[in-house]
């Protein structure tokens, strides 16, 4: 290595580690429910595996939650093991309890993209707000709709149910307020409707089906399969986009033995228990919330964005046009700048490009390999920023514990004035809906049914550690590809014809669904309101995954919608500092927000 390479390399790291120390630094907050509610047992905090009261659900003894945020706050890991008191399930259950999760990885460094601690969430809505009230009643009514296809999420799908979760969510003060903290989709006079309700809050996740076209569709393989037979080429192997098939109605801890042995942390599958019962040999294609919330119970966390970056490989999908040449991404330019002989007008002077065609393109720098391990290299670092948030700042509860405390029997407003009632005020002001989920469960509990035997995992809620990698590996793949590009087919249907592209007039607009219970994809039966755009299709992507936590029962709105932009600022900070590292070759790039804005990567 030559003395000016030499120099240039390590000069290229200081540039990175100075704009990452330049970053503005932001002031951590959270919303003060552990310390305003310290004296009533920490019913705002996330207490899972430690004992609990099995009369109020709180924990039992103050002392032990002290010692677990002791643990917390010193990053030790033996501190966890040695410390923090936990109940003995010896005589309860044959399989053990659980650990908490990477309790300690939020104080970990590392060496690309903006620190664990460098970005941040507002504090998540607090006891006694309309939102907080608002956000358990959306999770409750998804737990209600586990089992309805998702082609009846829209105007004309005929859902009764669906129809009325809307009409309920639709009476509570926040949705009367207009959303005013974190918006949702909602119709022109500010309300829910079947066409926005429970979609997210990004561009485009309004738009056509449901279920983003990423979680169906396949590749055209010549000779082997069709885009809707839902094959996803990977090398010479292929990845299908089938899940197990959950059998309908299967909901856990709906009565307060079962809930109260989960809350304290005992482990209750068996060996090689998933913890959902299937129907034998059965997998389908997502039709359904409670597929959803299968394929986030097993996926490889980063795997979405991962199948989604290998389809637009495989689709030629073009680039964004800040570097699409780099790329060799033929597809981001009209064709007749390749023509040999061809004039293009720019800003009114005719330039020959005579003899220009893309003669080398991208492969171990800009192309598929740079892109694909660019995608699942974010997904750490969302993970470690999140941890931080969840564990050592906010601390927040799971909904399963939330909705444990507005059990008739159980709820602690009496047992601690300092309350003031406020548990329940909010079942109060969200009745209709509790109303319903006791129906379901049979009992006055007000308990959370969930998907998932176990529940929720063994870490606090906020941020979602789904929604915050979904944020980061979403944003790179919109940095990388051109969101304007539609989701199109030829006036055939071809399905070699079919992907996302700059459409020309003879192209027609294109969307799949799953029908005959999943078994099948399909084009949808009727027109669509306006063609699937990249972008609307990486954002539905993003919320998908996200929500799909919520339709098990272990997420609010609010984790997805702040998670999502922390992991978009994580991944845009890995961005900036990479395209310090490119000295020849421009490395500029836009991408658009999760709320619509368009952030420059590169041009400095």
């Amino acid at each position: 290595m030559s003395i000016n390479r030499k120099a240039g390399s390590f000069a290229a790291r200081v540039s990175a580690a100075e704009f990452a120390r330049d970053r503005e630094h932001p002031c951590h907050k959270a919303n003060g429910d552990e310390v305003t509610y310290s004296g009533a047992h920490f019913p705002m905090s996330f207490t899972k595996g430690l004992s609990h009261d099995p009369d109020t659900g709180l924990v039992k003894y103050p002392q032990h939650f002290i010692a677990f945020r002791t643990a917390i706050n010193d990053g030790h890991i033996d501190a966890f093991n040695t410390r923090v008191p936990v109940p003995p399930f010896s005589g309860q259950t044959a399989f053990g309890r659980r650990q908490w999760e990477a309790p300690t990885a939020g104080i970990t460094y590392d060496l690309e993209g903006p620190d664990a601690q460098s970005v941040t969430m507002a504090p998540a809505p607090e006891l006694g707000s309309d939102e907080l009230a608002f956000e358990m009643a959306e999770v409750y009514e998804l737990a209600l709709l586990r089992d309805e296809p998702f082609h009846a999420f829209d105007a004309d799908g005929g859902s009764a149910a669906l129809t009325q979760a809307r009409d309920r969510l639709n009476s509570y003060s926040y949705a009367a307020a207009g959303f005013p903290n974190r918006p949702r989709k909602t119709d022109e006079a500010g309300l829910l409707d079947r066409d926005t309700i429970f979609r997210g809050s990004s561009p485009g996740v309004e738009v056509g089906p449901y279920v983003s076209q990423f979680l169906l569709i396949g590749n055209h393989i010549d000779g082997i399969a069709n885009i809707d037979d839902g094959q996803i080429l990977y090398g010479v192997q292929r990845i299908d986009q089938r899940v197990p098939v959950a059998a309908e109605g299967d909901d856990y801890m709906q009565t307060w033995s079962d809930w109260l042995t989960v809350q304290n942390g005992a482990d209750v599958r068996g060996p090689g228990d998933p913890g959902q019962s299937f129907v034998p040999g059965a997998t389908r294609f997502i039709q359904t919330p409670r597929d959803l919330a299968t394929y986030v119970h097993f996926d490889a966390l980063y795997q979405a964005y991962l199948n989604a970056c290998l389809i637009l490989l495989a689709t030629n999908a073009p680039r964004d046009p800040g570097f699409a040449h780099l790329a060799g991404g033929r597809n981001s330019f009209p064709s007749s700048i390749y023509n040999a002989g061809a004039d293009v007008d720019v800003n009114g002077d005719a330039i020959a490009m005579a003899g220009f065609q893309p003669n080398a393109g991208g492969f171990a720098l800009y192309g598929g390999p740079h892109i694909l391990s660019m995608v699942t290299e974010v997904a750490t670092r969302a993970l470690k920023a999140a941890r931080y948030q969840k564990f050592n700042l906010h601390l927040r509860l799971r909904p399963e514990a939330l909705a444990a405390r507005m059990s008739t029997n159980h709820m602690p407003d009496a047992a601690f004035p300092q309350l003031g009632g406020r548990f329940g005020e909010m079942r109060a002001g969200i009745q209709p809906t509790v109303d319903a989920i006791n129906a379901y469960n049979g009992n006055d509990d007000a308990l959370l049914p969930m998907a998932f035997a176990e529940g929720s995992p063994m870490h606090p809620s906020y941020a979602a550690g789904h929604a915050t990698v979904a944020g980061a590996c979403v944003t790179v793949l919109k940095a990388f590809f051109d969101t304007g590009a539609v989701f199109v087919t030829n006036a055939d249907g071809d399905s070699a014809a079919t992907g996302f592209r700059h459409a020309t007039a003879e192209d027609v607009p294109v969307a799949y669904e799953a029908f005959n219970n999943g078994a099948d994809l399909r084009p949808v039966p009727h027109p669509l309101a306006a063609p699937l755009t990249l972008e609307g299709e990486l954002n539905k992507l993003a919320a998908n995954i996200s929500i799909g936590r919520n339709m098990a029962g272990v997420h609010y709105f609010s984790d997805y919608y702040d998670s999502l932009r922390m992991g978009e600022a994580i991944a845009i900070g890995m961005l900036e500092e990479q395209a310090l590292c490119y000295p020849t070759d421009p490395f500029v790039l836009s991408v658009r927000t999760f709320d619509g804005d368009t952030v420059p990567i590169g041009a400095r």
